[in-house]
């Protein structure tokens, strides 16, 4: 960054009061992007935001949603809400993002709305608790990761022991936090966009593969029909609202990430194209995830699809007793390629949900990268210590948070940030619709489209980002305050 901060904003306002002097501000915008960083490419930016939204939340949140959802009705669902909801507000996200150029908090200042700032703060907090947590989550599969290549497949039925053993816990949360940290410290292009085009790739490989394998085993079927023959008189008004959820949640929305990432986006791209191509990305990606999913649980179930381990223990409870059934080598390769997957998945979130913060701190605090990135993380990683301590570890952790929604830390942290991402993500469309102005939205997606205006993705997008996504988002928020956290249920 630039040392003399006062300075470089003084010239700045110099040079921006001087209508002649336009080519000199815009030479500073670009020496401000060129030592910030951005994305070398059109596609390093959509693998990179594919990325954010590939991840723990398709391959680990996904199926036990599903699974909650009753299946393919809660799929019928999550897949309309995708394109309903979340493609406008993505759009919306890395529209601000790049007409900035700023992080999620100092965003809202660059527009002229400092008050608003309180918006990408609530965003950054619930992506750093995300992360909290979901540090936990990769830590548990790159630990099965070890044990599956060490043959011991009993590990699924000693979930709780394994996750009660602090040192290798400790030891496997605190690996992946610092390969995040190692990636994110590498910068955008260096770090975050190198490692998405090879961990994207490599991911699309393990999930077909895994799912085309799955698609042999006995009572394969039997999950593929729970997970694909809807049945439309059973949806209910819960099964629309987790999908909704679920459907913001995997897309990494509300939490300020791709107005980061948007920030160093050029303005050459096409964002509505570009966010097309992530969210279908990402359903794809959550749809395949299941195909592959469903039917190992069915193997391992003998069919029985009526009484599946739901929540964070569906993966690590369920699988590992289906690798054993395919005997010792099979079992062995399968099962580590397994939840080897499950750990680039992981790290394609953890990635991003930590560059909101580091984004933050570098733009603001003027923080050189390599020092935010490790001060951010040893934050976060202590935001998570009670999750890594509420499943069995600590009483008070793991029994002792009276919600309805919750009684661990991690479900707790989990409800907290499913609540301020629909807060977050309904505030920012409503701030582009009515205070920011439709306008000014418009121009800024010109910016790559020029046709944008009139066009039926114009249509399309007034319509969602004016009326729809703000109805559905504010009454969802409604609806999970008062479910997870005064027991009232609405629907």
């Amino acid at each position: 960054m630039f040392q003399s901060t006062t300075t470089h904003h003084i010239l700045t306002r110099f040079l921006i009061s001087n209508s002649r002097s336009y080519i000199l501000v815009t030479l500073i915008q670009i020496i401000d992007m060129a030592v910030r960083g951005s994305f070398s490419s059109r596609a390093g930016f959509i693998l990179a935001a594919a990325g954010s939204a590939v991840g723990l939340g398709n391959i680990w949140k996904f199926p036990f949603e599903v699974g909650l959802g009753g299946g393919a009705a809660f799929v019928v669902m999550y897949l309309g809400f995708a394109f309903i909801l979340c493609f406008p507000v993505m759009v919306t996200e890395i529209a601000i993002g790049r007409k900035t150029g700023k992080n999620p908090i100092g965003a809202f200042g660059a527009l002229g709305y400092a008050k608003w700032s309180i918006v990408g703060k609530i965003g950054t907090f619930a992506g750093m608790l995300i992360l909290s947590y979901y540090n936990v989550i990769a830590g548990w599969a790159l630990g099965y990761l070890v044990e599956m290549l060490m043959g011991n497949f009993d590990i699924g039925n000693n979930f709780s022991a394994f996750t009660t053993n602090m040192v290798k816990v400790v030891f496997y949360t605190v690996t992946f936090m610092s390969i995040t940290s190692y990636v994110v410290g590498k910068g955008v292009a260096g770090g975050i966009e190198k490692v998405a085009k090879i961990l994207m790739p490599t991911l699309i490989i393990m999930i077909v593969s895994l799912a085309a394998y799955a698609f042999t085993l006995p009572h394969a079927m039997k999950g593929l029909e729970f997970y694909l023959i809807p049945e439309f008189d059973e949806i209910t008004a819960a099964t629309v609202g987790g999908a909704l959820r679920q459907a913001f949640f995997s897309l990494s929305l509300g939490m300020g990430t791709m107005i980061a990432y948007g920030s160093y986006l050029s303005k050459k791209e096409n964002i509505v194209t570009a966010t097309a191509l992530v969210t279908l990305t990402d359903v794809i990606i959550a749809f395949i995830a299941g195909l592959m999913i469903f039917p190992f649980v069915a193997f391992n179930n003998g069919g029985d699809m009526n009484n599946l381990v739901s929540g964070p223990g569906l993966l690590f409870v369920n699988l590992p007793g289906a690798f054993e059934s395919m005997g010792p080598t099979v079992g062995v390769v399968v099962g580590s390629f397994f939840f080897l997957l499950i750990a680039f998945a992981a790290l394609t979130s953890t990635v991003s949900l930590l560059e909101v913060p580091v984004c933050y701190v570098v733009d603001e605090m003027k923080i050189i990268r390599s020092k935010a990135v490790w001060y951010v993380s040893g934050i976060i990683y202590i935001i998570g210590i009670p999750s890594l301590l509420g499943f069995g570890v600590s009483d008070f952790f793991t029994n002792s948070i009276v919600l309805p929604a919750s009684t661990d830390f991690l479900s707790f942290a989990a409800s907290i940030a499913d609540t301020l991402l629909l807060f977050g993500g309904f505030c920012i469309v409503t701030f582009a619709a009515y205070v920011w102005k439709k306008e000014n939205l418009v121009e800024e997606i010109k910016n790559g489209y020029e046709d944008y205006e009139g066009s039926i993705a114009h249509k399309f997008l007034n319509i969602t980002i004016s009326y729809i996504c703000p109805v559905l988002l504010a009454t969802l928020f409604i609806i999970v305050v008062l479910s997870h956290f005064f027991g009232i249920s609405l629907i």
